[in-house]
This record gives structure tokens, C-alpha cells and sequence, in this order.
């Protein structure tokens, strides 16, 4: 599950009727973060397939499984959106045992405490910004706001492994499922125990604790692109 730019030293000339700040303004373009949905699903997998096929010659999730999991559990993905165009995502459902198995594979349990995050995956062109990272931590973030979450589990292959640990993810073991010759190795991470940003989550409302995590979202860009 995976994840040109300017020279470094050269800076943009502004032109003197415009200050740095209304330049920057300008320039930055404007991100949202949503639930996906299924119109989104074309859009999704064609980021998935160019992302994953020539690495692993398949996709986590086929055009009909992402429409599946859209629909069923839509409020369990996030996709980022920068001037209306998908750059990012993540697809996840509930489980209800304590590891992975074949099934987790395409079905949603609805009762189950587990999200079962089924893929990650950036547009091309937006690779090596920073954005896996940060969309990761945005999702772990909503998903401490879900009362019914206690832990977010996902398999991957084994050089994935240090990817997943930077977001806090710890490795559960050798993972029973496999895909042809493939292997992975399952991780989980604790969502349990963050009552206080539940009960923040409750009291505040939903728009403000999105305005929340916008901020911080743009503080942890800022620190991945300047820091």
C-alpha cells in the first residue's frame, strides 16, 4: 500500500503591486477532506491502479469492491481534494475479529470495533510531498472521533512496514492472508483510549471539530514542506 517540484534555492519573483502575503494566498491551492462516495469510485481507481499494478501487478480493491465499500461504509474513507481533484485516499470498513482473514477482504461488518484500512494510495503526481503521511494522520484523527473504534488494523508488504510505524502503527505479525506469491505483514494501531477527544468531538460538534483538524492539518503540511 503505497504512497517537479521547483529548485530548492530558487524563490518566486513577486511582482512589486503584490505582497508576499496575498501572493501566497493566492498560489496555495485549496484543499478539502471528505468522505468519498460513489461517484468518486472511477476517480479512486485510477489513482489505485496506476499506484499498485506496476509494483504488485494487482489492486487491494477492484472497481467494483471500491464501489462496494462506497456505498456501504462511506464515512470510513477520506479522500483529499485540491481545487476539486482527488490527490489522495483511503478506503476502510469495520471488522469484528481479532486479526485479518479472507473475508476481511471484501466484507463490512457493521458491529465490529476494528477499521480495517484497506488502501492508501496518492496521485503520481502529488508523490513524495508528504501527503500519504498527513492524510493518514487525518483519518486516525476522525477516527478517534467514532465512538464504536478501538483499534484500526492493515496488511502490507514488508517494505511498507517503516512507512506504517512513522504513523504509529505497530506490527501484529505475519498476516494469514495472501494474494498469489504475495505476503504481508498485519499492524494495528490503538484508537482506544482517546475518550477525550471523543467527548471534545461531542461537545464542540461536528463543524468545529472538522475546523479543528484543519488547522492542525495545516500546521503538519507546513512542518513536511518548510520543516
Amino acid at each position: 500500500m503505497s504512497l517537479v517540484g521547483a529548485l530548492p534555492f530558487l524563490k518566486p519573483r513577486l511582482s512589486p503591486s503584490v505582497s508576499p502575503g496575498r501572493q501566497r494566498r493566492h498560489t496555495l491551492p485549496a484543499s478539502e477532506f471528505r468522505p468519498l462516495n460513489t461517484q468518486d469510485a472511477i476517480s479512486v481507481f485510477e489513482i489505485e491502479k496506476e499506484a499498485f499494478i506496476s509494483v504488485s501487478g494487482d489492486c487491494p480493491l477492484h472497481l467494483d469492491e471500491v464501489r462496494h465499500f462506497l456505498m456501504l461504509c462511506p464515512e470510513l474513507s477520506m479522500g483529499w481534494f485540491e481545487e476539486g481533484r482527488l490527490v489522495a485516499f483511503i478506503i476502510g470498513s469495520q471488522w469484528d475479529q481479532d486479526r485479518l482473514t479472507l473475508d476481511a477482504l471484501t466484507l463490512h461488518k457493521p458491529k465490529g470495533s476494528t477499521v480495517h484500512i484497506h488502501v492508501l494510495a496518492v496521485h503520481r503526481t502529488f508523490r513524495q510531498q508528504g501527503k500519504g503521511p498527513i492524510l493518514m494522520w487525518r483519518y486516525l484523527q476522525y477516527l478517534r472521533c467514532l465512538p464504536y473504534v478501538r483499534r484500526a488494523v492493515l496488511m502490507c508488504e514488508d517494505f511498507l512496514v517503516p512507512f506504517y510505524q512513522k504513523s504509529g502503527f505497530k506490527v501484529q505479525g505475519r498476516c494469514s492472508i495472501t494474494v498469489a506469491s504475495l505476503t504481508f505483514t498485519e499492524m494495528q494501531y490503538p484508537v482506544r483510549g482517546h475518550a477525550l477527544m471523543r467527548r471534545n468531538s461531542e461537545a464542540i460538534g461536528f463543524s468545529q471539530t472538522a475546523l479543528l483538524l484543519e488547522k492542525q492539518t495545516q500546521r503538519l503540511e507546513s512542518h513536511v514542506q518548510f520543516g
